[in-house]
């Protein structure tokens, strides 16, 4: 008697449906493909077997973003996430249930894709962005980003350039050393998804003045010269929370307890300057840094995104060029334009900035850091700041070292001329928004300076 032969496996055929919409793309011509497009079965496997993607952000944008990709067939995916899942993260995040409330946003979004969806093996990394040297990130294709946060955008921006290679005949950029981009955003109702691709396109420090302001305090001001409200409490955050460690953990903003130690110490931190305003409300409104988050906006901005990650992956169509803005507060409109590259870049442009000074003998180096703090084109956190004198490295100030801050605190009451800043001085600029230390060129405008 013959052997008989064994059907198909369910699931065999039950993969092949599953791709039939996506066959229909990588398979065959069509009006709308790239000239150099070849449809091939190869295309897909690609995708499912080759083709390595970096998700950044499990929240409302990275679930969305972890669900379209799998389900486009991209089967190796990593996401970075180092929050925890909090309750009210499940009005929009799927991905996470009640029981999840406490766990990695990572580990628990992935594990919710490699269960639904067997054709994709998503790996968690709970941790920070700036945890991970070149060398991770070199491993990927394509790099998508669902942030809620212009530093860590600045950050992985500047890291992908720094990771450039150029052509010792033109200076040309090596397109084989091209990691593109994919960043999207929402907020509220509104939002926007754009292509990014390092040394070709507008980067992120390129258009950095489409980025809504960010209020952020100098430490300097913060620690020694306050003014505000914010100041005070921000003063509390950073420093007092830390040296009292006053309930032995880290500090939760959705913990009133916290709040309401945060609230009392700002008190009396604003009473000692004279400083009115300090409420609750503020406190929790600086502690939290609150963006409004919509389900829908977020599905539409992740959409976009994942699109332009097949198109990247699969070269089928063109990609988009470059930025899309998308608004539903009044109906649904949306727009598309090419965003330009900027020769002032502080990031791609590959030559020292210009940092403008009216008069080196009445600026002091506090007032140099406000301006790298408050001035549009720079957007800088805590800069640190040294510079090459007489042959040698010297530190002008360092707010992050405790030990160099101390020793360098003198520094910012004295004028450039002072310090012994010189025009056209180079100084460099290291801070949290770049993975790398900034090359800036001082510039004074009054055209003959007597020095101090």
């Amino acid at each position: 008697m013959s052997a008989a032969v064994s059907p198909a496996p369910a699931s065999s055929s039950m993969n092949r449906k599953r791709w039939h919409n996506l066959r229909n793309i990588l398979e065959r011509k069509g009006p709308f493909c790239k000239s150099d497009f070849t449809p091939s079965a190869d295309n897909l496997e690609f995708l499912q077997n080759t083709c390595k993607i970096l998700v950044i952000g499990a929240g409302g944008l990275g679930c969305e973003l972890l669900k379209d990709l799998a389900l486009m067939g991209f089967g190796d995916i990593h996401v970075i996430d180092m929050d925890t899942i909090e309750l009210s993260n499940l009005n929009r995040q799927f991905l996470f249930r009640r029981n999840d409330i406490g766990s990695s946003k990572a580990e628990c979004a992935a594990k919710f894709i490699n269960k639904r969806i067997p054709t994709c093996q998503v790996t968690p990394h709970c941790a920070k962005i700036q945890d991970f040297d070149e060398s991770f990130y070199q491993q990927f294709h394509i790099i998508v980003c669902g942030l809620d946060s212009i530093v860590a955008r600045r950050w992985i921006n500047g890291m992908l350039i720094s990771m450039l290679n150029y052509n010792e005949e033109d200076g040309s950029v090596d397109a084989s050393s091209i990691i593109p981009m994919i960043d999207g955003g929402t907020e509220g109702f509104k939002g926007n998804a754009r292509v990014i691709l390092p040394g070709y396109t507008a980067c992120i420090e390129c258009t950095l003045d489409l980025f809504p302001p960010q209020i952020n305090y100098p430490l300097c001001t913060i620690a020694n010269t306050p003014r505000l409200p914010e100041h005070c409490i921000e003063y509390v955050k950073i420093i007092q929370w830390d040296k009292e460690n006053p309930f032995n953990c880290a500090l939760d903003g959705d913990d009133p307890q916290h709040i309401a130690w945060i609230y009392e110490r700002a008190m009396e931190r604003a009473n000692q300057f004279n400083i009115t305003g300090v409420t609750y409300r503020l406190v929790q409104g600086v502690i939290k840094h609150i963006i409004p988050a919509v389900a829908s906006t977020n599905a539409v901005i992740a959409a976009a995104c994942a699109t332009e990650v097949f198109k990247l992956a699969t070269s089928c169509y063109d990609s988009m060029s470059n930025y899309m803005n998308f608004n539903d507060i009044d109906g649904i409109y949306t727009y598309t334009y090419a965003a330009e590259k900027s020769e002032t870049c502080l990031a791609c442009s590959n030559v020292p900035q210009v940092v403008n000074i009216e008069d080196p003998n009445t600026t002091t180096l506090e007032d140099l850091i406000k301006i790298l703090c408050e001035n549009a084109r720079f957007q800088m956190k805590q800069p640190g700041i040294t510079t090459m004198m007489d042959g040698k490295n010297k530190t002008l100030y360092m707010a992050t070292v405790k030990s160099i801050e101390e020793r360098t605190r003198a520094n910012l009451t004295q004028s450039l001329g002072e310090l012994g800043l010189k025009d056209g001085q180079i100084i460099m600029v290291a801070d949290q928004t770049s993975p790398t230390t900034i090359a800036l060129q001082l510039k004074y405008n009054a055209n003959e300076v007597e020095m101090a």
